[in-house]
């Protein structure tokens, strides 16, 4: 299928827009899609690096006047030209599509509703903002939004970190985070303000922290060619290389943060890049629209709010207590994203372009499924090839699966009909050690012999590529065992399987 992403970036919208959809333009090419940007042409902007990157670009032509935006909630202004004019000029450039992808707040339901009509296509709108769209997919990876928050868009909508575009990288290294729990002695700091940084809060930071610490940590900078700050930085960096090191670059961002045990960070994708490897923060909102984000993460308890306006006032103890408590927030952190939302995005594009309505999806467990699970576990026909014969009670079970729901370590899924809106089953990850999983599965009775269970572990395969997982079934169950051979799980002993990961 022939997919175009409309993003921008400049020296006022950032890097954060083009960059996840890079994420997500890479994968969908791993997808044998074909896959192309279309930019408007302007300072700041991504289009280099992006072709780089082997994809095709649509330039825009720049605009004949600079507009600059007012204040940070001014989106228009980013657009540089009037929507209509951009919705032209794209159609223009643009001739068949299936698939445009938006990522743009300057672009809204009117520029959806005419490029949708003139292009004869679909559209994936990705926000953060709640906006009404006239898309086929929504995509909202803010920390506790709720599709209700996007009733009023005839759309199948995506929210939440489960669903956040990071490169896959981040959820490789999260298997070493898990192995290491503890704070290094000789922790680092890494302070990343974004690509750009345009108000030079990022020297700010360095000030304070200079100031205000008399044992320095090891502290890494990164900040890019393009930050109109970026000389500056550079200077005070290289006046202090005793504990300051400065990069303008990195290709594997999930690399660098791992060496890393505290970061100060701009809310943002780097929020969930962070929560994914489990480090604690400190956030620094650089625009109106990173407040939301700002509130959520500290109501999780995953990151310390520091305005930009008391950086001298309220960083270096703020810092001290990050250290404090630094397993909490940990804890916190992992909680948050597992880094494997672009698997799970391009599932549901992959459904969307092929004109499916699922019948079936998965979704993670919640409390409100205690009752129905345990319904099923006690079950004869359940109980009859379980590993334990003996069905557990209610308060054990209780305790178990609110154990396995609070798990940093576990996956737990339930797989749902949609043509009934109803539950059909349970399918579980339980960590054994780095990169390996068991896997469980289980199916409704009343369910029995619709395909459910090889559906599930097909699904599996598509979002935990990266890892083996482990099966154990008993002889008799002759079923189950064919089941997991259909499924290309290799049989190593009687009653053991294992799937190896997938390239």
């Amino acid at each position: 299928m022939n997919i175009v992403i409309r993003a921008d970036s400049s020296i006022h919208i950032g890097t954060g827009h083009t960059m996840r959809c890079l994420v997500l333009a890479r994968e969908l090419r791993k997808n044998q899609h074909s896959v192309s940007f279309a930019i408007r042409v302007q300072e700041g902007d991504s289009v280099g690096y992006i072709e780089d990157q082997g994809f095709i670009v649509h330039k825009l032509p720049s605009s004949k006047v600079n507009v600059k935006p007012m204040n940070s909630l001014d989106y228009s202004a980013w657009l540089q030209v009037p929507w209509l004019l951009d919705a032209e000029q794209f159609i223009e450039k643009i001739n068949k599509v299936d698939l445009v992808v938006t990522d743009h707040y300057a672009l809204d339901y009117k520029w959806q509703k005419k490029v949708k009509s003139e292009l004869d296509c679909k559209i994936f709108a990705i926000d953060d903002l709640v906006r009404h769209h006239d898309a086929d997919l929504i995509l909202d990876q803010t920390l506790m939004r709720s599709s209700d928050e996007y009733k009023s868009c005839n759309a199948n909508i995506l929210t939440g970190c489960d669903f956040a575009l990071l490169n896959p990288l981040f959820s490789h290294k999260r298997e070493f985070t898990l192995e290491n729990k503890a704070l290094p002695h000789a922790h680092k700091l890494l302070i990343s303000l974004g690509g750009i940084d345009k108000d030079n809060v990022t020297l700010a930071v360095l000030h304070a922290l200079s100031q205000g610490l008399a044992s320095k940590p090891k502290v890494t900078v990164l900040l890019s060619r393009k930050a109109p700050h970026y000389e500056q930085v550079k200077l005070f960096c290289s006046q202090n290389n005793g504990w300051i090191k400065h990069i303008d670059f990195v290709n594997d961002m999930a690399e660098l943060m791992l060496a890393h045990s505290i970061s100060i960070g701009a809310p943002g994708t780097t929020s969930w890049e962070r929560a994914c490897l489990g480090i604690p923060s400190i956030i620094i909102p650089l625009a109106e629209n990173q407040l939301t984000i700002s509130k959520n993460l500290v109501k999780a308890r995953a990151a310390i709010l520091v305005n930009r306006q008391d950086i001298t006032k309220n960083l270096i103890k703020s810092y001290l207590k990050l250290i404090k408590k630094w397993s909490e927030f940990r804890q916190n952190n992992l909680k948050i994203c597992d880094g494997l939302g672009v698997y799970r995005v391009v599932e549901s594009i992959n459904n969307l372009l092929l004109s499916e309505k699922n019948k079936l999806v998965i979704r993670s467990a919640s409390f409100e499924d205690i009752q129905q699970i345990y319904d099923w576990q006690c079950h004869p026909d359940t109980r009859r090839y379980a590993l334990i014969n003996q069905a557990p009670c209610w308060t054990e079970h209780q305790t178990w699966m609110k154990q396995k729901l609070e798990s940093v370590e576990d996956y737990f899924y339930i797989i749902k009909s949609c043509k009934k809106d109803e539950s059909v089953g349970v399918i579980r990850l339980d960590r054994i050690k780095k990169a390996e999983y068991l896997v469980s599965i289980f199916v409704s009775p009343e369910h029995y012999g619709q395909g459910i269970a090889k559906w599930a572990l097909s699904h599996i395969d598509n979002i935990h590529r990266s890892v083996t997982l482990h099966a154990t079934v008993l002889e008799d169950n002759i079923a189950s065992q064919q089941l997991f051979i259909s499924a290309n799980y290799q049989r190593v002993s009687a009653d053991t399987f294992v799937r190896l990961p997938i390239i």
